[in-house]
């Protein structure tokens, strides 16, 4: 009973042993697919506290200029506009 018992022991340490290897494999797979993203994510992060200058600095200029930023909404409105135009009429794939 305890040779059995211990065969059974060993093959399910092996069995483990096994899936931990697979994981390993599918762990690294996976951060290699992914590393383009966690990198762009990094940057981000990085950017955010010039990002937040950045609002800060925009805000008050749009106080003092709010012609200027006005133009600019409906610049981008139209090239928002346009883009989706275009993208209507090409053919899809």
């Amino acid at each position: 009973m305890s040779r059995k018992r211990e065969a059974r022991k060993a093959e399910l340490l092996r069995h483990i042993q096994q899936q931990r290897l697979d994981l390993s494999a599918g762990r690294n797979a996976w951060l290699d697919s992914t590393a383009r993203y966690d990198n762009g994510w990094t940057a981000l992060l990085s950017a955010k506290r010039w990002l937040t200058l950045g609002g800060g600095v925009m805000a008050i200029w749009s106080i003092r200029n709010p012609r200027f930023i006005t133009r600019w909404a409906r610049r981008g409105f139209g090239a928002w506009s346009t883009w989706r135009m275009v993208r209507n009429y090409l053919p899809r794939r």
